[in-house]
């Protein structure tokens, strides 16, 4: 199979947008970045603080609260990349091309799991489910000690290797920019940005 860096390389400088992802997913897949980034620090930084306190309670509420604005732009996310967005001309080829897409669907997949399980321990626990106080989602059943024990288990497990998979991600994207110089990393830059 031929390798279509040269291809690539010469398309993006030439600004073929066949190459890059548009103006929607990009955006999309930088908030996305940014709201793991952030809720992950969140659920370190109350385990600091005592039970019970305001400030943890605070935290807590915080991540709630960008949790739940997070379940929509990931839900806008999907739909987009079911939908309308672009999809690129493939940048690698081989087994670097079928890596790289199992580590996306599988974030997708950790994500979508995430999402849910922050909603069923939040729920377990006997906390709103609350959108900075603007409105609250009541919970759908009642849930045991030990449901919530295993819901709150899973989501600090699975947010663990999301972090892992993200900056192997992230790892990737680089290596490809500074030592294969194949452009990749440029696909998911705002045009602005490319060619810097």
């Amino acid at each position: 199979m031929p390798d279509n860096s040269a291809a690539n390389i010469a398309g993006m400088a030439a600004g073929d947008e066949r190459l890059h992802y548009d103006r929607v997913e990009i955006a999309l897949h930088w908030t996305t970045a940014a709201f793991v980034a952030v809720l992950w620090l969140l659920g370190q930084g109350w385990g600091y603080l005592p039970r019970g306190s305001d400030g943890r309670h605070a935290l807590q509420d915080l991540h709630v609260s960008l949790g739940l604005l997070f379940t929509a732009v990931l839900a806008a996310r999907i739909l987009w990349r079911l939908g309308p967005g672009r999809r690129p001309l493939p940048a690698t080829t081989g087994l670097a091309e079928v890596a790289a897409k199992l580590v996306h669907y599988l974030l997708y997949v950790l994500l979508t799991g995430q999402v849910v399980l922050g909603w069923l321990w939040r729920w377990a626990n006997h906390d709103p489910l609350s959108l900075f106080g603007l409105f609250t989602i009541p919970s759908p059943a009642a849930f045991t000690k030990a449901q919530k024990t295993l819901f709150g288990n899973l989501h600090g497990t699975i947010a663990n290797v999301i972090l892992i998979l993200a900056g192997l991600h992230a790892a990737a994207a680089l290596f490809h920019h500074f030592a294969l110089r194949d452009g990749v990393l440029r696909r998911m830059l705002p045009a602005g940005r490319r060619g810097r």
